[in-house]
């Protein structure tokens, strides 16, 4: 029975044309499926559906989704992190906690030492809405790239990539060219930031997909947008409320230590 999918070009130029007009007459598609997007359940012969491809290294599966919360589309990931999504997809591995209590961390290399980026989401309410938001801070200094003193350059690297200072955190932040929050398989991979020859680098990237609350996913597939703030460790720590959280960003900001930036949400 043919099936209401959507199948972008990008997805067709990837699959194939025979592969595309088979998912659409109803072949290799399933009737029903779990949206890789918000994780509730779709039915592809009753409404409309977006075929969404997960692209590795090697690797490649392809995802549905409702229509109504993503378009069809190519994420591309690193074959790390869709062997972990896959994992996620068949229940071999558990997902942490979710929203203000869902901290998470990868290893960004300096000179001599490691420094580790400790990441939270939560809903931040700014100009009257609750927005989706990524608390960033090291677990100690983050050295310039070439230094070897004992200054920490977290925020003056940030600023130079195009970061403002936070002085209102009643005021949206601005968008940042080229950076975006990565979202597959409805958990958070990686923050990226332009790379060379105009394609996208890991910034952050997470050990294991971070699972985020509905509410934080239901707001990002929404807008479209993450907001990303950031402060130097020993300013924010881990809040396990999001109340408590908002009060530690509005200090770090009077102390003029926190930055943030506007990125679109990739992926689902």
């Amino acid at each position: 029975m043919p099936r209401m999918l959507d199948v972008s070009d990008d997805v067709r130029a990837e699959i194939g044309d025979e592969e595309a007009d088979r998912l659409l007459a109803g072949g290799d598609a399933p009737g029903s499926y779990d949206c890789t997007s918000c994780r509730t359940p779709g039915d592809s012969e009753q409404e409309r559906t977006s075929t969404v491809l997960f692209v590795g290294e090697e690797t490649a599966v392809l995802a549905f989704a409702h229509a109504t919360c993503i378009p069809s589309q190519v994420v591309p990931v690193s074959e790390e992190q869709l062997q972990g999504a896959v994992r996620s997809i068949t229940g071999e591995d558990a997902a942490p906690g979710s929203g203000a209590e869902a901290p998470a961390a990868a290893p960004i290399p300096t000179n001599e030492r490691q420094a580790t980026l400790g990441i939270t989401c939560g809903l931040v309410l700014v100009e009257d809405d609750l927005r989706p938001a990524l608390v960033v801070e090291p677990d100690g200094p983050i050295a310039r790239p070439g230094s070897v003193g004992p200054d920490d350059d977290f925020l003056p690297l940030l600023l130079e990539q195009g970061f403002q200072p936070v002085s209102d955190m009643n005021k949206l932040p601005a968008m940042i060219p080229g950076w975006s929050a990565l979202l597959a398989m409805g958990k958070l991979h990686a923050v990226l930031q332009p790379g060379s020859g105009g394609s996208q680098a890991a910034w952050w990237q997470a050990h294991q997909p971070l699972a985020v609350s509905d509410g934080w996913r239901t707001a990002a597939n929404k807008a479209q947008t993450v907001l990303m703030y950031a402060a130097p460790t020993g300013t924010i720590g881990h809040q396990p409320r999001e109340d408590l959280m908002r009060q530690a960003l509005e200090g770090a900001a009077a102390q003029g230590k926190l930055v943030a930036a506007a990125m679109p949400l990739a992926g689902t």
